[in-house]
């Protein structure tokens, strides 16, 4: 069970990840501006384990889904501190709201949401941010670190690229599919703890999985959704087994 307290919210002033920007153009006559971020490209992998005929997927607490979560369900979740000399001496811890029935743990503001809020269940995948590196190259490294399972490249097949976020962001995401069995496993998975990863593998039997995919109370991404209907569709009449429709 995730514990999530001491939030604190803050500016964002520099990172590796995102960059905001603001874009100036006239379309059609009309003149127009946009936000949009700037992000890594990525990938994910659509793992099936032939052994035990279950999709192998990864499930980890995000932060932008705990913290969305909380601006649905409550109405005032934590707000960023300002510029300047509030932000000098540190970020705007979350502000109080009113209790829940008992007492809230150490360091958790009270009506703040569980930390189930914010978990999800995701393909496993990672950033484009190697550029020596081919995609397959990167989507098996994320397999092995995230999953324990050794694929080798040539046993990646490539589903399709697709654009995310389209709205704000617009980064190119190449989904590819692999099959492993219980022989390619050499790890527990889980992620670099290095690097802040702290991430749990899951099975999803293949017989359970459309009734999975649309599961509204399954938190998942749509990677996992779309996913599981590419194999429906392609891979399913191979095993012979009801992917449940």
């Amino acid at each position: 069970m995730e514990q999530i307290n001491n939030i604190e919210v803050g500016p964002c002033t520099n990172s590796n990840y995102l960059k905001p920007f603001r874009v100036h153009y006239n379309q059609n006559g009309t003149k127009k501006s946009w936000d949009f971020m700037r992000t890594h490209d990525s990938v994910s992998v659509l793992i099936f384990n032939t052994t035990s005929h279950c999709f192998v997927l990864v499930k980890q607490f995000r932060p932008a889904v705990y913290m969305c979560e909380w601006e649905r369900t409550k109405p005032q979740p934590p707000e960023p501190a300002e510029e300047g000399a509030a932000a000098a001496e540190g970020a705007t811890p979350a502000p109080q709201a009113d209790a829940p029935d008992g007492d809230a743990q150490e360091g958790e503001t009270p009506g703040q949401p569980p930390a189930s809020a914010g978990v999800t269940y995701e393909l496993c995948a990672g950033l484009v941010d190697k550029p020596n590196l081919s995609l397959e190259e990167i989507a098996r490294q994320e397999v092995l670190e995230e999953c324990g399972y050794d694929v080798p490249v040539a046993k990646l097949r490539r589903i399709t690229s697709y654009r995310s976020g389209v709205g704000v962001m617009g980064a190119k995401q190449t989904m590819f599919y692999a099959e492993v069995s219980d022989d390619n496993r050499v790890g527990e998975g889980g992620g670099e703890p290095q690097e802040g990863e702290l991430i749990e593998v899951v099975t999803v039997p293949l017989h359970e999985a459309m009734t999975f995919a649309y599961d509204e109370s399954v938190p998942k991404t749509m990677g996992v959704i779309f996913s599981f209907i590419w194999f429906h569709n392609n891979m399913s009449p191979k095993y012979k087994i009801s992917t449940n429709v």
